[in-house]
Formats: C-alpha cells, structure tokens, sequence
C-alpha cells in the first residue's frame, strides 16, 4: 500500500457509507483526503476524526449535480494540497420503483446524480490529471450495472451508463491515466433510505439488503486498485457478499 501514502484523493459522496469508508481507509493508509457531500455537519465530523486519528483531510459541501459545484470542489483540493491524483466518483442514489408508477422526479435524480454527477466529475479531475499526465479516476457503480429487475430498470440504467462511460474513459485517456470501475454487491449503505415506497422499501430490505458485505470491504478494494503500480490498471472489480448468487 505504500503507492498510496501521499497521494491526493477527492471522495464525492463521503459523508456517509461506502464514501466514508473510502475516506477513513485511505487517510489510515497515508493519502490526503478530500471530502465532499451534500451534507456538511456529517463532512465536519469525518474530517475532525480522521484529523484526530493523525490522518490528513479537508471538506467541501458539494451538489454532483451541479458542474460549478464540482470544479470548485476539484480546485479547492488543488489549493489545499497542490494537485489531485485519484477522484473517486461515489455519489449515488437509489429510489427504486416500478417505471409504472411513474416516480419521473426520481428518475432525473438518479440521472442527475448517478450519471450527471459522474461526468461533472469527469470534467472537473481530468483537466488537473492531463496537465501532468497522470492520475486516476475510480467509479463506484453496483452490480447492478451488469443486471436488472423489477423496480431497479432506472437504477441499473444509470449503473448500466457508468460502466460504459468508465470503459470509454479508459480509452480516451492518456497511457499515464488509469480508470477502474468498483462495482459493489448489497454493502452497508444509507441507499434504500431514498425509496419513496414504503411498502417496497420494505421488500427491498427483506430481499435485497440481506448478508451486507461492511462498506470497510469496498473500501480496500478501492484501496487495492489505487496500490497498484503506474504501469497496472485494474479495470473493474466486483465485489459481493459470498452469499450474495443470483444478483
């Protein structure tokens, strides 16, 4: 892990879940981190634990819908530590439903946030990693960006968009630039909180969110992609409860 020590990394949704994981484990191996999220007393917090637990870290509240939003995000990480060298797009959210019910307002959040938020933060990091020729984006999808059902087809769509978008990235870049794509099984997450259904949030829990891997294992997968060598890309990496089969 010691290509890890040092470097700069920008979390987007981080104040919570797989986001806060990533930041907590990073900053334990050694890289700055930066923090960003909608929710800024959960960010403060965060922050002031890693920086007690002797690790280096700052936060921006920050709305991936928003592409201003984003740039000033990626340049207040460049103000505070002088560049960025890994951007972790990990912002998501997942108000599942069935298209018949016709929760159109839901289906432009997730656009919005879930494939929107991804290329705002495309713009925002890549213009810092071409100026020096590296650098490395990390895209936390879902397994659902390889499947779907019932009550998940926009959900998996904005997932499905992801994986296409990480795959041409990867490219389009530059030989020095690395993008890999972690695609997580049911892992600890605030995710079902944003179902507006309570009946089906409720089946979501009893059918989906069972045998949930810690966010801490996505996090060391994150870690793992980082730790590699410059001339090593790991492209995707699926990561599932064992018990986890059919999706």
């Amino acid at each position: 892990m010691e290509n890890i020590k040092g470097k700069v990394v920008a979390v987007t949704g981080a104040s919570s879940g797989i986001g806060e994981a990533i930041a907590y484990h990073l900053a334990a191996l050694g890289a700055k981190v930066l923090l960003g999220a909608r929710r800024e007393d959960n960010l403060k917090a965060i922050t002031a634990s890693i920086l007690d637990n002797g690790g280096e870290a700052v936060y921006k509240k920050l709305d991936v819908t928003n592409p201003d939003d984003v740039i000033a995000f990626a340049g207040y990480g460049v103000e505070k530590y002088g560049t960025l060298d890994v951007w972790i797009n990990n912002a998501g959210v997942m108000p599942l439903s069935m298209l018949n019910s016709y929760k159109v307002s839901e289906w432009h959040s997730m656009v919005d946030v879930n494939v929107k938020g991804v290329l705002h933060g495309i713009a925002a990091a890549l213009p810092v990693f071409e100026s020096k020729d590296s650098g490395q984006f990390i895209n936390i999808t879902s397994v659902a960006d390889r499947w779907v059902g019932p009550t998940s087809t926009v959900y998996s769509a904005t997932k499905f968009a992801v994986r296409a978008l990480s795959d041409g990235l990867r490219q389009e870049v530059s030989n020095n630039i690395r993008v890999t794509l972690v695609a997580p099984g049911a892992t600890e997450s605030e995710l079902a909180e944003s179902i507006s259904d309570p009946a089906l949030k409720q089946l979501a829990i009893e059918k989906f969110r069972v045998n949930l891997l810690p966010a801490a294992a996505i996090a060391r997968a994150v870690a793992y992609a980082i730790s590699q060598p410059a001339d090593v890309d790991v492209n995707e990496i699926v990561v599932r409860p064992t018990a986890q089969k059919a999706l």
